[in-house]
This record gives C-alpha cells, sequence and structure tokens, in this order.
C-alpha cells in the first residue's frame, strides 16, 4: 500500500537522533521552557529569516496568540478562506474576533483577493492569510492590500515550511506568521507543537507572555493568557528534525515535478503550477476530479491511499453557518470541496511508487 505518510520508513539515522535528542532532554530534568526551546526558537526564525519565535502548543494556538497579541478581538472582523483546516477559523472565534469568508481562487485554491476586497468593512481588522498545501502567491499584492486597507496580515503558515518568493519565506511578509508542527506537516513533532515568527519585539515579547498564563515575570499576571508552551522534548526533536528538512522538501517537489509531468488523463486536473521553484512545499499533491469519489475508490483498489483536503469547507459546519461571507458567495469553495483529492507525495516514497500512482491515476475511465 502506497501511504500518505510512511514514519515507520523514515531514515533510521533520523530516527537514532530523535530518540538521543528525547534521552537529552530527560537527563536534563527541565522540561519546560528551557535551553530546547530557546535554541529551537532561534533556529527556526533564523531559517525564516525573522529575529524572533515564540514556541507554543500547537497551530492554532499560534494564529490565536498572534491575533491577541495584535490587539484583535471582540467587534472586530477577520478575513480569511473556508478552504482550510477548522483550526484556522476556530483560532480568529477564541480570539473574540469574529471571521468573515472570502472564496478561493479555483486554479490554486487560495484566498482570492477580488473577493477578500469585496469582504473588506469598517470592522476588518485582519487577514489570516492560509497558504495551504504548501504554496505561496502574490505576496506583494496581498501586502499592498493590507497596508491600503491599514489592517494586518496574518499569515498561516501549518503547511508551508520554508516555502520562499523573493529569497523570503513564508511567516515573513506579515506582521505575524503562524507555524504548526504536527506531526504530518513538513516538520513535525512527536505530537502538538507551534510556533510564532515576526520581526516585530514588542509583538514577540507580548506572544510569549500570552502563551504562558499573561505572566510577565513569575507570578505576575497583566492580563489573561493561556497555557500554551512549546515542550522542551517537542523542541529538541524539532531541532534534530529540522536537519533533515531541506532533503525532504527536495523528494516532494521531485515527486510534484514527476506528477505534474506525467499525469495525463482528461478527468482529472492538477493546480497551477507555483510561481517559482521555491514558491511550493508541496505538503500536499492536490488534484480535482468531477468524480472524485469514483477517483477514490478506483486509487484504493490500485493499493494508493489518498485523503480529500478538505470535504467540508468551514461555512458549512453547523457552528459557522450564520458566519459573513463574500456577498458574491462561495462557490468556487463549494465546487473544490466537491472534487480535490490529495495524492501521496512524502519524501519516503520510492521511484516506483511514484510511476504506480501516476500509472493508476492515468488508468482511470471516469463514471
Amino acid at each position: 500500500m502506497i501511504l500518505m505518510n510512511d514514519f515507520k520508513a523514515e531514515p533510521p539515522e533520523l530516527q537514532q537522533a530523535m530518540l538521543e535528542a528525547a534521552k537529552r532532554v530527560i537527563e536534563s530534568g527541565w522540561f519546560v521552557l528551557g535551553k530546547e526551546v530557546s535554541a529551537f526558537e532561534q533556529q527556526w526564525a533564523l531559517a525564516c529569516g525573522l529575529a524572533f519565535g515564540v514556541g507554543v502548543g500547537n497551530g492554532m494556538d499560534a494564529i490565536e496568540i498572534a491575533l491577541r497579541a495584535l490587539e484583535v478581538g471582540p467587534g472586530d472582523e477577520v478575513i480569511t478562506t473556508p478552504m482550510t483546516a477548522f483550526a484556522t477559523v476556530l483560532a480568529i472565534i477564541r480570539a473574540g474576533a469574529t471571521p468573515v469568508f472570502a472564496d478561493i481562487d479555483p486554479q490554486t485554491a487560495l484566498l482570492s483577493l477580488e473577493s477578500a476586497r469585496r469582504c473588506v468593512t469598517s470592522r476588518t481588522k485582519a487577514v489570516v492569510l492560509v497558504h495551504l498545501y504548501g504554496q505561496i502567491r502574490a505576496m506583494d499584492l496581498w501586502n499592498l492590500f493590507c497596508a491600503n486597507y491599514e489592517i494586518a496580515l496574518i499569515e498561516d503558515c501549518a503547511q508551508a515550511h520554508l516555502a520562499s518568493l523573493g529569497g523570503k519565506a513564508a511567516g515573513s511578509f506579515g506582521v505575524m506568521g503562524a507555524y504548526s508542527f504536527y506531526p504530518t506537516k513538513n516538520l513535525g513533532a512527536i505530537g502538538d507543537a507551534g510556533m510564532i515568527v515576526t520581526n516585530v519585539e514588542k509583538l514577540a515579547v507580548r506572544a510569549s507572555q500570552l502563551r504562558n498564563y499573561g505572566q510577565s515575570v513569575r507570578y505576575q499576571h497583566p492580563e489573561l493568557g493561556l497555557n500554551s508552551r512549546l515542550d522542551e522534548i517537542q523542541a529538541a526533536i524539532l531541532a534534530e528534525r529540522l536537519k533533515w528538512l531541506p532533503d525532504f522538501t527536495e523528494r516532494r517537489r521531485q515527486i510534484a515535478t514527476a506528477y505534474f509531468d506525467g499525469i495525463k488523463n482528461s478527468n482529472v486536473t492538477c493546480l497551477a503550477l507555483p510561481e517559482s521553484g521555491s514558491g511550493h512545499v508541496y505538503h500536499l499533491f492536490v488534484i480535482t476530479c468531477p468524480c472524485r469519489d469514483e477517483l477514490q475508490a478506483h486509487l484504493q483498489k490500485n493499493q494508493i491511499q489518498t485523503f480529500i483536503h478538505y470535504p467540508i469547507p468551514i461555512h458549512m459546519q453547523e457552528p459557522c453557518r450564520n458566519l459573513c461571507h463574500d456577498p458574491l458567495g462561495l462557490v468556487n469553495s463549494e465546487r473544490h470541496a466537491d472534487t480535490c483529492l490529495s495524492l501521496p507525495c512524502h519524501p519516503q516514497m520510492s521511484d516506483e511508487d511514484i510511476a504506480a500512482v501516476i500509472a493508476a491515476v492515468n488508468s482511470f475511465q471516469g463514471k
């Protein structure tokens, strides 16, 4: 079976390094907000080309804390996409703000700038821009858009670890970037973990305070915060996995190139090519097919695992049905949710695996 992820096939050297990192933390006797977290915060901020990193419990908390650090909350609106993991929108709600859904570009599945413009009101305070599937695009246009409307740009980089445009990494275009290190991410921990990155020191200080009960110094709490701290073992393991990220990303790009070149089926459409080779890290390789469910069943019969990211747009989830959205509707998001399918695209795939996926997709004859 060709799996969407195959952690058991990771290099033995990496597995051994992770074990040694965990052992080092256990033997140190220091498990929360110690030198491992501090070191990884610096490493990841540097990798993103930024000055500050704040380790948090998960990617959802990273978005919530970023919003709260920017004083986005009750009475404020935040524009985002309905084609994302629920955590993106839940973070906005937990911060006390109101999500407003803009539609996507059907060629990329990314947030549509034109749709976002239709969603702006006097209450709009921020845009949470999701770098869906690992791709970043048109960041100069998004920065200009936010500057013109005097709203904050927060990047949801959960799927776009070190994707870059013009030498700038995901998370460095907006005022703050939010990363998830959930195990299935391109850079994944062995549990929940996240990071906020920024170049603004006062925002980093505020985020550090918010993640730790709102505590400024020990036992002094000038505001209400969260318990959302990246722990020492996860930080130590992420530091080891970071050493492998460039090679893993290169392999993902090789697989994606093979798919773009090899998939030739009139029933299947690949999403648009990235703006540049560095602009996509292929957390997921997504195709669309009008008879998606039949294609998924066909691939399953050929021993190929696939997933749907995401089958239900957020505005159609029960708690979010009454939230505001583009007055022209969210037709592209709904159509994408009905037709999208994620193919295996991970570093442990062999050339034979890649060829098998392409052959299976191409042999699909539709309904």
